[in-house]
Parts: structure tokens; C-alpha cells; sequence
């Protein structure tokens, strides 16, 4: 197993990792809503390195079979539509800015990355379900040489049923804890978005719905950060406003975005002008054989530090109506310190857990501040 290194800038890695194709390469597909201008302008960014062949599940997988059970009640339903996102797939990603709000304003460059990867059940209760995503990469270069596996891990999904309070971002990394009346939250699941340090991204709450093809749930309106597609590119806008909708079907899902890009006033949260909306479409096709074996190794090393990140994180958001996290620890984003951590267990030594949670709180305590 090869992981790819936590000193390197997550941007570079994702787009190391996510870019790989499972094909060969061929022409760019038709980018829609921008007819004129050219196609160099409109040439979409990300990476473009060739990944190994794939095959896709063609079948119903067996979560998709018993969602289809008769006789559930709405919440059993719910939730088994949520079981049934977990998983091997082949993941594309796209995004491209659909409207400007600015005259003489052109379009960003459209974003497309590719990867494979496997959804875990990190926690499973009737009122609750996590999803942990770890993308294992391998990557095929000119000549046909082929390398990894690459692992990597990825964001994390939670779903509460009937939620007390949501966790919304307000701007300039700070997150609020707002509550929720009890008529507003009457048989709708909330999903938390974490990232890949399980650091907070965004919340929201929606109702599912069901039918024989498809399961639906669709989001309301969440502020978060910029993605990391954009905030080393952009300093135009500051807080992304999104709305998801989670499609799961007989052979993966798809998770759609309407995304509108604000200009915020740092005090009050206060929006002042907008630059773009922009769609977002990521597909998750489910694969037929895939080796995810270097995944579930790397996970059963590491997952006890990640839960021990879980709860500090929780722990800490929790104290506070209010709660600012620092981008950076010690000049070095957040994120490299828990890989490097979890590099340890992962390579086999001798990380004993009285100092894994001392190490865990170190990095949260340099990070998180209240107010």
C-alpha cells in the first residue's frame, strides 16, 4: 500500500488522486451554457492522468434491494436509502458557473476530476448513520506502468434524524449552532458534511422520497467554505451557498448542487453582492471487483485515531454558540497534522492510544477557538 504523502498540499493530492480516468483518453465531452466562447476558455480544469480499468456493477446492489422491501416505515426507509450509499465507486466530478451576476464577466474554467472509492459505515443506529469516503487510486502512466495503490481519506457524511440543532457556517471560518423547532424538524434527516481533517463544512436538513426508481432527498440552503477547488484560485467571493440533492439509484447515486458564490461582510455576516451560480454533478457509479483491499487496511490501522478526531471535534463545537477554527496549526494546515498521526498507525508503529489523544488534542486545541 502506498499513501500519498501528508506534507503534500491537499489540493495537489486530490487532484492527483480524483483526476485519474479509468479509460483511455479521448476528446473533451461538449461543457453546455457557454456557446461562444472558446473552447480554450472553457476547457475544463483538474488533472487528466490515466487510472486502471474498471468494471461497473450492472445488477441492483443488495442496499438497493432492501430499500426496496415492502413494508418499512418512512424512517426504516429513509435511512435504508442512506445505508445504500455506502460502497465501491467510480466518482466524476463537475462544476461549472451557470450564470454571472456581474456585466462583462466571464465564466471560470470549468472543474472535472475522476477517482475510485469506498464508502464506509463508520456508526449505524436507527436515528443515526455516518458514511466515511476513502478514495484508493491506481494510476497508469505512458508505457503502461502502473502504480499504487494510492490511499486517501476523503470527506465524511453524517445523518441525523429529527435533529436538536444544525451546525451552520457563518462566514470567515466560524460555525454557529443553530436549534431547531420541533415543527421544523418532524421526519427530516440532516446531513453534516465533514472534510477530510473532519473538520465541519456544512449542514442542512430535507425530507426523502421515495419511488420504485429512485430515492430523493434535497437539501435547503447551507453556507460553507470555499471548496478547495476554489480557494487557491479565487479571492473574489467568500462564502459558498449550496443546495444538494442526493439521488440514489439501483446501481449508485448521484449528488446534484445548485451553488450560489456571495461576497460577505466579515462582522455581520452580511451579504453584500454576488459573483456566480454554478452546478455541481457528482456521480458515484458502483464497481464490480474492484481491489479496495489497501482501503480497509489503511482504515482498520486508523480508524480508531479518526474517531478519536470525531469526538474532539464534537467536543469542541459543542462547548461554544460560536466557534472559530483556524485554518492553520503551527504554519501547516490542519489537515497535515492528523495524516501525519494517522501515517503512524498506518505504518505499523508503536502509537500508543493515552498518546493518540493527547496528540488529537494538541492539534485541536492550536486550531479551535471560541468567539
Amino acid at each position: 500500500m502506498r499513501r500519498i504523502p501528508a506534507l503534500v498540499t491537499l489540493a495537489v493530492v486530490l487532484c492527483a488522486a480524483a483526476a485519474t480516468r479509468a479509460e483511455p483518453r479521448t476528446p473533451e465531452p461538449y461543457v453546455f451554457a457557454w456557446p461562444f466562447l472558446s473552447p480554450e476558455k472553457m476547457k475544463p480544469r483538474g488533472g487528466s492522468s490515466q487510472g486502471a480499468d474498471v468494471k461497473l456493477a450492472l445488477e441492483p446492489s443488495e442496499d438497493w434491494q432492501r430499500l426496496q422491501q415492502p413494508g418499512l416505515s418512512k424512517q426504516a426507509r429513509d435511512r435504508a436509502a442512506i445505508l445504500a450509499m455506502a460502497g465501491d465507486y467510480r466518482t466524476s466530478f463537475d462544476f461549472l458557473e451557470t450564470l454571472l451576476f456581474e456585466a462583462g464577466a466571464e465564466p471560470a474554467r470549468p472543474y472535472r476530476s475522476w477517482g475510485t472509492e469506498r464508502v464506509y459505515v463508520v456508526e449505524n443506529r436507527p436515528d443515526f448513520v455516518s458514511l466515511q469516503h476513502v478514495m484508493v487510486m491506481f494510476v497508469v502512466y505512458e508505457g503502461g506502468e502502473r502504480q499504487g495503490p494510492f490511499v486517501q481519506k476523503h470527506w465524511r457524511q453524517d445523518w441525523q434524524y429529527e435533529p436538536n440543532a444544525l451546525l451552520e457556517y457563518r462566514g470567515f471560518q466560524r460555525w454557529q449552532q443553530r436549534r431547531i423547532r420541533l415543527v421544523e424538524r418532524r421526519g427530516v434527516w440532516s446531513q453534516t458534511v465533514y472534510q477530510v481533517d473532519d473538520s465541519p463544512r456544512y449542514a442542512s436538513t430535507g425530507s426523502w422520497r421515495h419511488t420504485p426508481q429512485a430515492s430523493v432527498w434535497s437539501g435547503g440552503e447551507a453556507w460553507r467554505p470555499l471548496p478547495r477547488r476554489e480557494h487557491t484560485v479565487r479571492t473574489d467571493y467568500q462564502v459558498l451557498a449550496g443546495r444538494n440533492r442526493h439521488t440514489v439509484l439501483s446501481t449508485g447515486w448521484v449528488h446534484e448542487q445548485d451553488n450560489l458564490k456571495l461576497v460577505v461582510e466579515e462582522t455581520q455576516s452580511a451579504v453584500t453582492g454576488r459573483r456566480a451560480r454554478e452546478v455541481g454533478v457528482n456521480r458515484y457509479e458502483r464497481l464490480d471487483g474492484f481491489d479496495f483491499s489497501a482501503g480497509d487496511a489503511y482504515w482498520r490501522a486508523t480508524g480508531p485515531f479518526w474517531q478519536r478526531v470525531r469526538e474532539g471535534w464534537a467536543a469542541r463545537v459543542a462547548d461554544g454558540p460560536l466557534v472559530h477554527v483556524a485554518g492553520q496549526c503551527e504554519d501547516e494546515p490542519a489537515f497535515v497534522h492528523f495524516f501525519r498521526a494517522a501515517s503512524r498507525l498506518a505504518d505499523g508503529e508503536d502509537f500508543p492510544p493515552e498518546a493518540q489523544q493527547a496528540e488529537v488534542d494538541r492539534i485541536l486545541d492550536c486550531l479551535i477557538a471560541a468567539g
